[in-house]
């Protein structure tokens, strides 16, 4: 099975970034989230990558081109054959990354459609390039595989951002700094879809996966939800990776596998 990864926005809310660089290469504690989020389906064995690419989608070409040598340890024979032996018995020499242009301007469901010739399978993962957590991809597929819909979307309960206040009268009753959405779940991306998908889709550039595809899948009873209850946490703000990085930091990320 291949992982479709989306990594064409240009991630205007975290300008700060991306101006110079696209959104899924902005950097989490020396690797860019993009690499967490592939470690995370590498873990359990998914190690075949199709990226989508759009806005400055040149940068995470260069970067994977170049990923081998400039990671790790190589020995390099200068001379008219110029060979070079690279020292590293790391999982990442397992992957295999498609890297597609997708278009500059194309919305998520245009990307998806233009990869389509690339999905030699039935069933494909896809998820964003700015999302990580300790998803269990294993058991996600296993949901999948059980229910035979056509898609599967994570549904998450982030924390909210902003302080909880239960009110009685003029009285705070209950102060929550962090509490869970009240709204419930909301799409925490790690799809899942089978092949039947791409009928949903087209190639224009409006096209947008979250809107009419989604939603038709949904009236179609097409679509399923598996319910992730464990850690996760998007990258839309400075704020977002400022948290991702304390994360990090702390020794003992809880997207680490």
């Amino acid at each position: 099975m291949k992982t479709v990864i989306l990594c064409g926005g240009m991630g205007t809310r975290l300008r700060e970034e991306t101006e110079y660089r696209p959104k899924p290469m902005v950097d989490i504690g020396g690797k860019p989230i993009l690499w967490h989020i592939m470690k995370i389906y590498s873990h359990y064995g998914f190690n075949e990558f199709v990226l989508c690419l759009g806005y400055k989608g040149e940068m995470i070409k260069e970067y994977f081109f170049h990923y081998d040598i400039m990671n790790n340890n190589f020995t390099i024979e200068i001379g008219q054959e110029k060979k070079i032996q690279v020292h590293n018995t790391s999982t990442e020499l397992k992957w295999k990354i498609t890297l597609i242009d997708t278009g500059e301007k194309a919305m998520t469901g245009a990307r998806v459609k233009r990869i389509q010739e690339y999905i030699d399978t039935d069933t494909f993962f896809l998820t964003y390039g700015d999302g990580i957590g300790n998803i269990n991809i294993q058991e996600l597929l296993n949901f999948h595989n059980k229910h035979g819909k056509i898609g599967t979307v994570t549904g998450v309960s982030p924390l909210s951002r902003f302080g909880e206040l239960i009110i009685e009268g003029d009285r705070v009753a209950c102060f929550s700094e962090k509490p869970q959405l009240v709204e419930g779940w909301v799409n925490g991306g790690f799809f899942i879809f089978n092949q039947k998908v791409f009928d949903y889709l087209d190639d224009d550039d409006s096209c947008i996966l979250e809107r009419a595809p989604l939603e038709n899948l949904a009236k179609d009873g097409q679509l399923m939800v598996y319910k992730h209850t464990g850690y996760w946490q998007c990258m839309d703000t400075y704020r977002d990776r400022e948290l991702l990085i304390k994360e990090w930091e702390s020794g003992n990320p809880k997207w680490k596998v």
